[in-house]
């Protein structure tokens, strides 16, 4: 059994990344958007790589406490998941502006094919992946644990 005070340090760099990976996905989810409706005024965010891996490293960091057997509520175990349906909702409702709007935010003012949707599919995608990552391990765990037992 991992010592009480371990887990407690742990527990507290958590929430300490969770609320990190939280106000980056917020920053993100802002450029994206403002990339979006402003038809090319702005450049491509390019902050998709920094934003999986700031994902990856707070989900591996949660599936770690799972691993010493740290518990929490029901929300605190899951809250991760909201990351994942965020991405998904706001990229569902983009592509429903763009496919009412005929197209209109797929391409700039000046008729220059946009990129913005596709890019935010690919980052939708790779969230969904860190969360199928943190669930295969958590699944693995399960059966390890249930073959001991």
């Amino acid at each position: 059994m991992i010592n009480k005070n371990v887990q407690l340090i742990e527990g507290n760099i958590n929430k300490i990344l969770f609320n990190i990976c939280l106000f980056v996905t917020i920053i993100a989810l802002a450029m994206v958007l403002v990339e979006f409706f402003s038809r090319g005024l702005f450049p491509p965010t390019n902050i998709s790589v920094f934003y999986i891996g700031v994902l990856l490293i707070y989900a591996l960091h949660k599936e770690a406490l799972h691993w010493i057997q740290q518990k929490g509520t029901t929300y605190q175990q899951r809250r991760g998941e909201y990351f994942v349906y965020t991405w998904i909702i706001v990229t569902a409702f983009l592509y429903l502006i763009n496919f009412i709007s005929r197209d209109y935010f797929s391409y700039s003012a000046n008729g220059q094919q946009l990129f913005t949707l596709t890019e935010m599919t690919f980052t939708t995608l790779e969230v969904g992946a860190v969360f199928i990552l943190t669930r295969a391990v958590k699944i693995t765990k399960i059966q390890l644990f249930e073959r001991k037992a």
